[in-house]
């Protein structure tokens, strides 16, 4: 994220947005942060005039502040470390999602089974998610994640086992994926927290980014090469090769240089944090309502588990081959939407809108696509929007929050996220087996729009200003304008 003045700066928001999401929030204070104040050359105050009233020397002139690079926050070492890591974990994780996904299907030949699957990886966070943020915001980050993704490699492990020995059941794969959602509980707002410990404010959004294109080049590689395994050798290798890829962000977290951390202090243990954490957030629009979109769009709009493989098998009749398919262009629009996003420097809360209508629009356009490289090519720009809703509203909420209350604001982020897919996805793993994928497909697109129209009207009242259409250079043009406001009514006396 820029900090400094000039081009790079976010506009005030009266004239033509929403705030920025680091805009009237509370600075981000880490326990290094008075070590971070650069000196007054670097500061963004203008030097002082020369002598002589002519114009300073250059090397006294401010230096002008630039956007950080789209790979910036790469630089630091820990967080190189921790980027490496993931890298060969989400790989692996991708490999199991398709190959479990594929499994149950196979198991049962039912959509709502994979729907019941999504949903008690996810349940967990909706039952226990805020908790788990309390216990992150008390807990060292670093030692946290060393169990969680300790935890989540003997779960692969174990459900290659069963698998590779052919005792695998259906109530294996859905124990194995509780499990995984139990570790998720304090894995997620764990692993969302240390970012900033490890790259500090200044490179937040930036390595927010990078987290998602991360995450989204695992699923470029994961899906063709568990499309490979699981028609070629079987399912039971890529639950194999993720449970050993999580030796990779263990390995990293403990080569890290503890100095070099900016850590915050755990918060002490109290009464009523859980509630605190709640109004922290009922009171700021400018996070409660991208919390709430992103839950109508996590219980709706993400249901790609079960869409996805009902149109392999059911609609274009294509198989495991075309399931990885639909997953690798995906990623492969993600990756191109996290890359925008880290080269961006404010988060704009109008393009948290746009990405969301544009995504739920899509959805339902693809929904009734008539062919399998129609359909396939739709993937793309779903990927781009749905990773700039997830990136958008992630930065903007943790800019937007004081670090002391971090892990709790998180948590209920993920909740909110993730946690809406145990009463999403069954109900959208129902539709589509009753009435047909193309309908399930519509309906979440549908559902996801409309949250993006009402919630934008609703940060646009909360920023005070509303939106007018007109034309520029002959293209329509939406702008935001501030609300004209009542004037007195003056009597003569």
């Amino acid at each position: 994220m820029s900090t400094g003045s000039g081009a790079d700066s976010a506009p005030a928001p009266a004239a033509h947005d929403f705030p920025s999401a680091h805009e009237s929030h509370p600075t981000d204070r880490t326990a290094s942060s008075a070590s971070e104040c650069p000196p007054p050359a670097a500061s963004g105050l203008p030097a002082a005039p020369a002598a002589s009233g002519g114009p300073a020397p250059a090397e006294r002139r401010t230096p002008e502040r630039r956007k950080p690079g789209m790979f910036s926050s790469l630089r630091v070492r820990n967080y190189r470390l921790f980027f490496l890591g993931q890298v060969v974990s989400n790989t692996g994780t991708w490999m199991q999602r398709i190959a479990q996904d594929w499994l149950v299907l196979s198991l049962t030949g039912s959509s709502t089974a994979v729907g019941v699957t999504t949903a008690l990886q996810f349940l967990p966070m909706l039952l226990f998610g805020l908790y788990g943020g309390v216990l992150v915001d008390r807990l060292p980050k670093r030692p946290t994640l060393l169990v969680t993704q300790s935890a989540m490699g003997a779960t692969g492990l174990a459900l290659a086992f069963l698998t590779l020995s052919g005792h695998v059941q259906v109530w294996h794969v859905y124990l194995a994926a509780f499990a995984v959602g139990l570790a998720t509980v304090l894995d997620n707002p764990a692993r969302q927290s240390f970012v900033s410990e490890m790259v500090g404010p200044g490179q937040l959004q930036n390595a927010v980014s990078l987290n998602s294109a991360n995450f989204q080049s695992a699923r470029l590689v994961g899906p063709a090469v568990a499309g490979v395994l699981i028609t070629g050798v079987g399912t039971g290798w890529a639950f194999l090769l993720n449970g050993l890829s999580f030796i990779a962000p263990i390995a990293g977290l403990m080569l890290m240089r503890a100095r070099e951390l900016h850590v915050v202090e755990p918060t002490p243990r109290g009464r009523g944090q859980l509630r605190e954490g709640l109004r922290y957030v009922a009171r700021r629009p400018e996070l409660i309502w991208p919390i709430v979109l992103v839950g109508f769009i996590g219980t709706f709009g993400f249901n790609f588990p079960v869409w996805l493989s009902a149109y392999a098998d059911h609609v274009f009749h294509a198989g495991a081959g075309a399931y990885s398919l639909f997953n690798t262009l995906m990623a492969l629009g993600s990756l191109a939407g996290a890359l925008l996003a880290a080269r961006r420097g404010t988060t704009r809360l109008r393009v948290l809108i746009a990405a969301a209508a544009a995504f739920g629009a899509l959805e339902i356009v693809a929904a009734v696509a008539p062919s399998l490289w129609l359909f396939s090519l739709l993937m793309v720009p779903i990927g781009i929007f749905g990773l700039t809703v997830n990136v958008t509203a992630n930065t903007a909420v943790q800019m937007g929050t004081d670090p002391a209350m971090r892990g709790r604001v998180m948590a209920l982020f993920m909740m909110v996220f993730m946690g809406g897919t145990p009463l999403g996805a069954p109900l959208v793993g129902w539709v589509t087996d009753v009435y047909g994928a193309r309908v399930g497909f519509a309906l979440g697109g549908l559902i996801s729009a409309l949250a993006a129209a009402t919630i934008g009207v609703f940060l646009a009242r909360a920023a005070g200003v509303r939106p007018t259409v007109g034309w520029h250079r002959g293209h329509p043009r939406v702008r935001f304008v501030p609300r004209e406001q009542p004037q007195p009514v003056v009597t003569a006396v």
